[in-house]
């Protein structure tokens, strides 16, 4: 079955229904989604939005443009970072005109808290610049995005999987997608196609994504020979539910919330004693490895598994169920631990996806030096780059909106002038052989390979890296991706197969994985996120750049962008 739309959108998230929320006003507009659109992950998100409002503190999107630089560990792209601050006001007070139920001050305006790396006056002090709707911003985003989306008709074709990325050399023609319900293959056709797939964080065994984090869109575009940028940057949030991996946000240090050891000691005083609790995200991470590495974890032995406490206890229950009612439920239902009484068990969750499909500030997927006409990328999935080697809490919800209303804006105007594509009239063909083979062939389980792949690269490729895990990663990745050749559905049917979703989920993954892992072993210095134990120090000399890897059978061919350093000189972090 073929659809034809001006502009195809692949992903329900806040990027995605953005775009489609702005393309709608001129071009007939799908919104391709494996999940129902209020599923989408950007639901997860939780302490809030940032933008120099200033509601509690005095505040300027400039500060705000060099804290992103500055938490970047300077691989940021400048001007991009400045687009990001400077429009996130904007993009706040649409959302509020949109019907954003945001939380308030007592004087009726949007309220405001404290979140990691956030300064006024170039990192003076800390300031109040995450915008919040309790616990739930990114839900609340989700909703209201999708309420404007159905009132401006944009079409949605929920549960359908996409597999394949139509390419006419350097144009985007199409996609191919696989549709839950039935097991049949429908084709897209369109003048535009956007991916706004999300992150990929199910690649690690401890992760704060929720399982359709598979890295749909990267994947199927490295396969159609388009570079990923940064894709050694992988940023482990550093409270996530012991265990679990399941996010305490970062709102909970914001209102007041301590790290400590099994001492009992406030360690990041050790690490960050000008922003403590509220330092980077990488930094916190990494002070958490350490006390664990050095035996202060809460069990002692120095294991991956060890974790510390983050004791919000002497907020009250007041505050605690006012300002994190949903964490406080969470901490109740899975581990019996109120966070108004007791400490919370933490450890580091592998979070966000600095790296991705690369692309221009209008979300144009592009290189240094080519431009692919018609398609675009924006949210997680994608690279600007604003997040550098390490992302500022808060910044995701602004990537997404800033980024996916440029795109959408973008694709309006694009659509308008521009011809439909011819799609090859086997378009498909490709994917009903191939799912039609994973039915009717036996091979093997998936799920060994899946947990394999996931061990692998939370113990090689996680918090701290070296040369000979990160060569063995590589080494095993690649193993698993020729195993995956015999990888077979043990379950036929043609409805609802949520065997063959896994398998295709899975090769994403994979390639994924082997993409992360060869670009950090390249990668010799640390720098945000990316921290190696045999080469500690940043390197500005030789790795002040973006990392473009192309994915080429079982290897990964890496080359070079230069970063825009054309605000603000490079300089050694402190906190």
């Amino acid at each position: 079955m073929t659809h034809e739309f001006d502009a195809v959108i692949v992903g329900a998230g806040g990027a995605g229904l953005y775009a489609a929320l702005e393309a709608s006003k001129t071009a007939r507009t799908a919104v391709v989604s494996k999940l129902y659109p209020t599923r989408s992950h950007t639901g997860a998100a939780q302490g809030g939005i940032g933008a120099a409002l200033g509601n509690v503190d005095e505040d300027n999107p400039e500060w705000h443009a060099f804290d992103t630089v500055k938490g970047g560990d300077y691989l940021v792209d400048q001007n991009a970072a400045r687009i990001l601050a400077d429009e996130a006001v904007q993009a706040v007070y649409d959302l509020e005109n949109r019907g954003l139920p945001f939380s308030r001050t007592p004087e009726g305006k949007i309220d405001q808290r404290r979140f990691g790396g956030h300064t006024r006056n170039f990192g003076e002090a800390p300031v109040h610049r995450s915008c919040y709707a309790a616990d739930r911003t990114g839900n609340m985003i989700l909703q209201t995005l999708y309420q404007q989306c159905i009132k401006n008709d944009v079409h949605f074709f929920d549960e359908f999987h996409v597999v394949e990325v139509i390419m006419d050399g350097t144009r985007a023609a199409g996609i191919v997608t696989f549709e839950l319900a039935t097991g049949e293959i429908h084709v897209f056709k369109a003048k535009a196609i956007m991916f706004a797939t999300g992150g990929f964080g199910r690649m690690f065994k401890i992760t704060s994504n929720a399982h359709a984090n598979t890295g749909d869109g990267p994947a199927l575009l490295a396969r159609a020979g388009i570079p990923l940028e940064d894709m050694e940057f992988y940023q482990f949030h550093p409270t996530g539910i012991r265990g679990m991996g399941i996010l305490i946000t970062e709102g909970v240090r914001g209102e007041g919330g301590i790290l400590k050891n099994r001492s009992g000691e406030r360690f990041m005083e050790r690490y960050a004693p000008t922003l403590l609790d509220l330092a980077p995200r990488d930094m916190v991470s990494r002070a958490i490895m350490t006390e664990i590495q050095e035996g202060r974890g809460m069990r002692g032995d120095r294991q991956i598994d060890d974790w510390v406490m983050l004791d919000a206890s002497h907020l009250g229950r007041e505050k605690v169920y006012a300002k994190i009612p949903d964490i406080a439920d969470f901490c109740k239902t899975y581990l019996a631990v109120d966070p108004a009484e007791q400490p919370m068990p933490v450890q580091p969750t592998a979070h966000y996806a600095m790296g991705g499909i690369p692309t221009n500030v209008d979300g144009q997927v592009c290189t240094a030096d080519t431009v692919y006409e018609g398609l675009y990328a924006a949210g997680e999935c994608a690279c600007v780059s604003v997040h550098g080697a390490n992302r500022l809490g808060t910044n995701s919800l602004v990537d997404l909106i800033v980024f996916g209303r440029r795109a959408g804006k973008h694709i309006a105007e694009f659509v308008r002038h521009a011809p439909q594509p011819t799609l090859p009239a086997d378009a498909g063909k490709a994917a009903r052989e191939r799912i039609a083979t994973l039915k009717k062939t036996r091979g093997a389980h998936p799920g060994p390979l899946y947990k394999q792949m996931q061990d692998i690269m939370m113990s090689k490729v996680g918090v701290y890296r070296n040369e000979p895990q990160m060569k063995e990663a590589v080494a095993e990745i690649n193993a698993l991706r020729q195993e995956f050749a015999n990888v077979r559905v043990q379950d036929g049917s043609e409805n609802y197969n949520q065997e063959v979703l896994g398998i295709l989920e899975l090769e994403n993954l994979l390639d994924l994985s082997l993409v992360t892992a060869a670009t950090a072993l390249n990668r010799t210095e640390s720098r945000g996120g990316h921290s190696r134990e045999d080469y500690p120090e940043r390197d500005d000399a030789n790795w002040l750049k973006h990392s473009m890897a192309t994915l080429r059978g079982g290897d990964v061919a890496i080359g070079y962008k230069a970063v825009d350093t054309s605000i603000w000189e490079p300089k050694p972090r402190t906190y």
